[in-house]
């Protein structure tokens, strides 16, 4: 995802529940882009001063792609914080809040649904054009045009 200079959608603040036993809230620098969700210490952030994060600078980068992606939960409003939760495909769930007025939650979703509707129409295309050069390839078989023109 950040070799790729996939477009940034939105940046900002995050706050991450550690998977530590406290279960402290972590600030983080994240970068919402078509692909996932890039998560920086704050500080990596402010050292690398406006240049896109990359892995060659030697931080702790958590990239969080919408292929690995299962679902976005809400988990509840409260206060002037929502909650909720990244699900990933293999089942783990990472919590985070941001004050409502930010709607990482929302944007997070939003990406991850067209992300997963490319996908789909790529698979559908991918889909059709084995079928076309099946037809094409089967011996003897008459397509549409061709049976049209001989009667």
């Amino acid at each position: 995802m950040l070799d790729s200079g996939g477009k940034v959608l939105k940046e900002g603040l995050l706050e991450k529940r550690s998977d530590g036993l406290l279960q402290l809230w972590k600030k983080k620098h994240c970068v919402l882009t078509d692909e996932g969700l890039i998560l920086l210490h704050p500080k990596q952030h402010d050292n690398q001063h406006q240049q896109h994060p990359t892995k060659d600078h030697g931080c702790k980068i958590k990239e969080l792609r919408f292929s690995s992606m299962k679902t976005v939960d809400c988990v509840e409003r409260k206060g002037k914080y929502v909650y909720f939760t990244v699900v990933m495909s293999e089942g783990k769930e990472i919590d985070f809040r941001c004050p409502q007025d930010e709607v990482w939650n929302a944007e997070i979703t939003l990406q991850m649904v067209q992300y997963k509707n490319r996908q789909a129409i790529l698979a559908v295309k991918s889909t059709r054009q084995k079928q076309q050069l099946l037809v094409v390839q089967l011996p003897g078989h008459k397509t549409i045009k061709n049976s049209q023109n001989a009667a």
